[in-house]
């Protein structure tokens, strides 16, 4: 997590912790919720996509986007940053690494090179 991300995160829940305590007994603590609704309550995923996604992505001029292709967006970043695919399926939580050398095999064609490559480079 970048130290900006980290720094807005920490802004975000003082100001959860002063907004529940207002609310007091009308705030239910959903332990781990990072955007929670109104009332501290897990948010639906059609609810966080109608009230929040949807309206920034209109603000920006990007109401053609849809959540899935951030997460295709952000693996092709890291991927053609040579950011190791391993790390890239973690990040998007599969369970494997397949369908990230399977789906973004395009963006690593050079592997097989830069391997023989580090090989060279050893002087063996």
């Amino acid at each position: 997590m970048s130290q900006e991300l980290q720094s807005e995160l920490t802004t975000y829940k003082e100001f959860q912790s002063n907004y529940a305590k207002e609310l007091g007994d009308k705030w239910t603590d959903s332990y781990g919720v990072v955007i929670p609704g109104t009332f501290g309550k897990i948010l639906s995923t059609s609810n966080f996509k109608s009230r929040y996604f949807i309206p920034i992505l209109k603000q920006l001029g990007l109401d053609h986007i849809t959540f899935h292709d951030l997460r295709h967006t952000h693996a092709t970043l890291l991927l053609s940053q040579k950011i190791n695919p391993k790390i890239v399926q973690e990040r998007l939580g599969h369970s494997t690494i397949t369908l990230i050398l399977d789906t973004y095999s395009h963006l690593v064609p050079d592997i097989q090179k830069e391997a023989v490559k580090a090989l060279d480079n050893l002087g063996i």
